[in-house]
Order: structure tokens, then C-alpha cells, then sequence
């Protein structure tokens, strides 16, 4: 049985790629200042990282080895914070290809569009993983749930 705060919880971890996920928005916020509420939700975790020297890290590790490979914490609890955390990985490797496009091809339309890509697919997966944690039912995110199956 999936507890009431089991399904808060896992639904407010995806806030951690959502943190991260809100740079490839830029563009949606000039165009439609109305999205900037997007960015609320985030701001704790965005004051975390900022706040303490190697904050992302930290964070990464402990919802790594705190919560994702701690056999005391339930499965439904593990299982998500994997998934986010793959997520995240996912995002910070779009970082890094952002960055090399940028610098070889410049600032073209292309990767504005490729950005509002990445940005609009991680709020429907969030919005998608975080309502299917509500409902205390395992968010079956294809490719990256099998991998958090594995690593847990």
C-alpha cells in the first residue's frame, strides 16, 4: 500500500529536473510572460544549489545514495527518485550539447527551437510522472523507467 506522503513526495522530487529543466525556457518566457509561474515550484531547489558550494552535487548524491539506493526506503519512493534523477542526467547532457552547438554553429533559430523542444517534452513528463505518483501508480516513462528499474 502507497501511503498519502509516499505520493506527495514522489511527486515533488521531479521538482529537482524541473530546477534544471528551466533554462531551456527562455524563449517561452519573453514570448508569454504568463509561463514565468512555471519557475515557482523550483525556486527551493534552485536556492539549494546556488546557496552551497557544489550544491547540485551534493543534492545528486543524496537523493542518490539516500533515497535511491537505501533498501529502508520503500520501492515507490526509490523507483521515482531514480527516474528523476535520470531525467536530470538527461537534461544536464542537453546542457552540454547545447553549450558545444552554441559554440561551433553560433546562436541559430534552430537550437531555440530545439530548446523549447527540450523544455515543453520535460513539463509534460514531469506533469505526466507527477500525476501518476498522485495516483500512487509507477510512472511507466519509456526508456527511463526500465533503467531505474535496473539500477534499483
Amino acid at each position: 500500500m502507497i501511503t498519502i506522503w509516499q505520493r506527495l513526495v514522489c511527486s515533488l522530487i521531479y521538482i529537482v529536473p524541473w530546477a534544471d529543466a528551466l533554462q531551456y525556457g527562455n524563449n517561452l518566457y519573453y514570448n508569454f510572460p504568463i509561463s514565468k509561474l512555471l519557475i515557482f515550484p523550483a525556486i527551493p531547489i534552485i536556492f539549494v544549489k546556488n546557496s552551497l558550494p557544489l550544491g547540485s552535487l551534493l543534492l545528486f548524491l543524496f537523493l542518490f545514495l539516500g533515497i535511491a539506493r537505501n533498501q529502508q526506503i520503500p520501492y515507490f519512493l526509490r523507483l521515482n527518485t531514480m527516474q528523476a534523477l535520470l531525467i536530470n542526467l538527461i537534461l544536464i547532457i542537453f546542457n552540454y550539447l547545447t553549450i558545444l552547438f552554441t559554440l561551433i554553429f553560433g546562436n541559430l533559430q534552430i537550437l531555440e527551437t530545439i530548446e523549447l523542444i527540450i523544455f515543453i517534452s520535460t513539463l509534460s513528463t514531469i506533469i505526466f510522472a507527477c500525476i501518476q505518483s498522485l495516483r500512487g501508480l509507477e510512472p511507466d516513462l519509456p526508456g527511463i523507467s526500465n533503467s531505474a528499474k535496473i539500477q534499483i
